[in-house]
């Protein structure tokens, strides 16, 4: 019989534990509770509280495998301080492999939500009281979206440094300056004073290995600065990472058959073409070519395009 709470109790949990529990967020309808799946390993010494929380997006699974090899070799007994994972953020778009909430709205536009709203408002908030708020830091694991591909990059605002100091720590392939929009989980921590990163551990509905290791050793080098993890192994520095001030979508302006011919990561110069759409019959009717210096952080890649679809996302050194 599983572990249910109603809300997370770190007072409750012995010190050096592993703990594998169940917090209630909402009721269905059949008065069952709704609850998310969150493991908590209290350290030996009090100290700070690391949050990491996976699949806000339903069907961004990747960060699961992020939290499964992260705590694989975490020992409680050398933590000063507590780290909580919360496995899958959004239980109901989980179990129906889908972004959203299941009334199609979207949690992280929606965020800290209301105590007295719709089902997806009232989940909002109860899983950002009675979970989030307790964090000292919080990580947030995402992935692109269905029919599009990611590098692995970070959203922060390089303009705190603690926050930018995450986001070099967690050796990302890009970092994207990206002040928090108030209505995600992000952007509700920061407000109350949570430094706060999200993380884009490239594509949905899939366990990439290659992103997930390099994810779990930035996690634990966060762990070793912030002082809750002590370890006589070495962390590797940071890498090389490109740096943007901004970045943009690029959009097609006709439908049909869309190729996108550049990489994840390939650095592109203006005038360089990026994309193609052909006809159903396979003759060519749009061409797109790059408008600014950048470097590919996503891309398209279901050939099925209306217009106004997504080509790529790119970022831009110098804030254009």
């Amino acid at each position: 019989m599983k572990d249910v709470f109603n809300k997370l109790d770190l007072d409750q949990f012995k010190t050096s534990s592993i703990n594998k529990v169940w917090i209630e967020i909402i009721r269905s309808a059949l008065s069952e509770p709704i609850s998310v799946p969150v493991i908590v390993i209290k350290g030996s010494k009090p100290g700070p509280i690391f949050g990491i929380t996976a699949a806000l997006h339903g069907n961004e699974v990747n960060g699961v495998g992020v939290i499964h090899k992260f705590i694989e070799k975490i020992n409680p007994k050398s933590l000063s301080g507590t780290l909580v994972c919360v496995l899958v953020s959004n239980v109901p778009g989980y179990l129906k492999k889908v972004r959203s909430f299941s009334d199609r709205i979207d949690l992280n536009h929606i965020m800290p939500g209301k105590k007295h709203g719709n089902t997806a408002e009232v989940y909002a908030y109860n899983l950002f009281n009675k979970v989030i708020k307790k964090f000292d830091y919080l990580v947030d694991l995402h992935t692109a979206s269905k029919g599009r591909y990611n590098t692995l990059y970070i959203r922060a605002d390089m303009n705190d440094k603690r926050v930018s100091r995450m986001a070099i720590l967690l050796r990302p392939e890009i970092i994207l300056h990206n002040p928090p929009n108030d209505k995600t989980m992000r952007g509700a921590a920061s407000k109350i004073g949570i430094p706060s990163v999200t993380v884009e551990v490239g594509n949905p509905f899939k366990f990439q290995e290659k992103y997930i290791r390099k994810t779990v050793v930035g996690l634990k080098a966060l762990l070793v600065h912030a002082k809750i993890l002590k370890t006589t192994l070495p962390i590797p520095s940071p890498q090389k990472m490109y740096k943007c001030k901004s970045s943009k979508w690029i959009y097609t302006d006709n439908g049909g058959v869309l190729d996108v011919s550049v990489e994840l990561g390939q650095k592109i110069r203006r005038g360089e073409k990026i994309a193609s759409i052909k006809n159903i019959f396979g003759e060519v009717v749009s061409e797109y070519f790059c408008q600014n210096d950048g470097i590919v952080i996503g891309k398209s890649v279901d050939p099925v395009a209306e217009t106004g679809s997504r080509i790529l996302h790119l970022g831009f050194r110098d804030g254009k």
